[in-house]
Parts: C-alpha cells; sequence; structure tokens
C-alpha cells in the first residue's frame, strides 16, 4: 500500500496524518498523551483533512482529556473499590473471595466477583471480560432480529471481540459483523447504535450521503447515540460521512 503523510498543527494540537488507499478517513487519539494520528484517503488535501480535525475537535480534546486523568489514576487491579461500568452505569467493584465457582453479579450498584482465594489479577479481569461478552451475547440477537425485519436484510453471522479502534465492523463479501466487547460497558442505546450501523452497510458500503440519509430514515437520533457512544478513550472512525 503507498502511503505518504504530513504534520501540522490545528489550533494547537499537533496532528500527524497519513493518507493511504482507503474510502474512510479516521481520527484516533492515543495514550499516553493523547498523541492524534489521522488516516486519510489519498484523494483528500491537507485543507480538507485540517477542516474534518476541526469539526471533530470538541471529540478529540475531550478524549486527551480523559486521557491526562486516567493518567492520574491508579491502575486497575480488580480489587474492592474499584468502578466499573455495565451498560453505562457506573457500579462499585467488590471483590468476594470463597469456595466454589467463580462468577459476577449485579448487586444494587455494585458489581460483586466471586473468586477463589488467591485469584489473580489476570484471571480476574478475563472473568469480568468473559460476563461482559456474555451480556453481549444475550442482547445482541433480539437487536438483530428486529433490525432485520426493519432493514429488510439477514444477517448470517456476527461475533464479539475486542478491537482498539471501532466499536463494530461489516464484511460485506462475507456478510458478516463483528462488535466490540468494551459495548457491555456503555449504554443499551449505543449498542442499538452500532448494531443498526454496521447492519446498514449491508445497504450501503460507504459513510457517504446515502449512508447519513438511511440511518436518518431508520435510527433518527443515531447522531446523538453516536456522540454517547464515541465520549470515551477509544480512536474514533468517522462514521458519519459527511
Amino acid at each position: 500500500m503507498n502511503t505518504t503523510s504530513a504534520r501540522f498543527a490545528v489550533r494547537g494540537i499537533d496532528v500527524h496524518v497519513v493518507y493511504k488507499d482507503i474510502k474512510n478517513l479516521h481520527i484516533g487519539v492515543y495514550p499516553p498523551i493523547g498523541r492524534v494520528r489521522v488516516a486519510a484517503p489519498q484523494q483528500l488535501d491537507d485543507d480538507q483533512v485540517r477542516l474534518a480535525v476541526i469539526q471533530r475537535l470538541p471529540w478529540i480534546k475531550r478524549q486527551q482529556d480523559q486521557l491526562r486523568s486516567a493518567e492520574r489514576q491508579s491502575v486497575r487491579e480488580m480489587v474492592s473499590g474499584e468502578s466499573h461500568y455495565v451498560w453505562g452505569v457506573r457500579r462499585r467493584l467488590k471483590v468476594i473471595e470463597r469456595p466454589g465457582r467463580p462468577h459476577v453479579e449485579l448487586d444494587g450498584d455494585r458489581m460483586v466477583l466471586y473468586v477463589p482465594s488467591g485469584t489473580s489479577e489476570e484471571r480476574r479481569r478475563d472473568l469480568l471480560d468473559r460476563w461482559c461478552r456474555e451480556q453481549l451475547r444475550q442482547a445482541i440477537p433480539a437487536l438483530i432480529e428486529r433490525w432485520e425485519t426493519k432493514l429488510g436484510v439477514s444477517v448470517p453471522w456476527w461475533g464479539i471481540r475486542r478491537m482498539k479502534t471501532k466499536w463494530g465492523s461489516c464484511n460485506r463479501e462475507t456478510r458478516r459483523l463483528w462488535f466490540n466487547s468494551e459495548l457491555a460497558k456503555k449504554h443499551p442505546e449505543c449498542l442499538e447504535y452500532v448494531v443498526v450501523h454496521e447492519m446498514v452497510h449491508y445497504l450501503e458500503r460507504g459513510h457517504g450521503q446515502r449512508f447519513a440519509q438511511l440511518m436518518d430514515g431508520f435510527l433518527p437520533d443515531w447522531r446523538s447515540r453516536r456522540d454517547r457512544l464515541n465520549d470515551a478513550p477509544l480512536s474514533d472512525e468517522l462514521w458519519t460521512g459527511r
């Protein structure tokens, strides 16, 4: 793949741009200090990329603020007292060591993690990750079924995995959908937005005007859901097109 690069500042923020043979423009804000990197289609020029960055400045600054804040916080060690999110609700983690099958339960505003004594931090983290995936496995089928009827499409296969820069993806050739495992931490409306977004790609490949029109027709408040979802320190793909 042929690539060229450029560097410039946008309102005091240094931006590194890599021009690639791709269709959509991507903006990422990366730890530890909030470095901004843009992957842009080769047909765009610096001014067009600069405009795209300006349009996303509020989002970029929020990500940088969150990364700086996270840098000041203690590293998550999967111990009692830490905060974790489930479906957009902040819950306080309570770890209870006892014999028996390790599992997770929700108790009011608490998330209770039952583990045998001596369970490692890595093992605790893995248990929570698998529990989050199970929440998605239970929630996604009903959403897909509902939107298959509304969109007039069929989803033959979908899966869940951790993704660094996207909330979801659609392969139009194989018709496979992937969803980010982190979605279990977001509000249910955000999950529905991602499901609809990826299923609409069965009808429209890109993120241009027709894609936006389809989203407007099927899910009128999709922009507010997208903004709510993207208010997190995860690289951003400009799903809106123009």
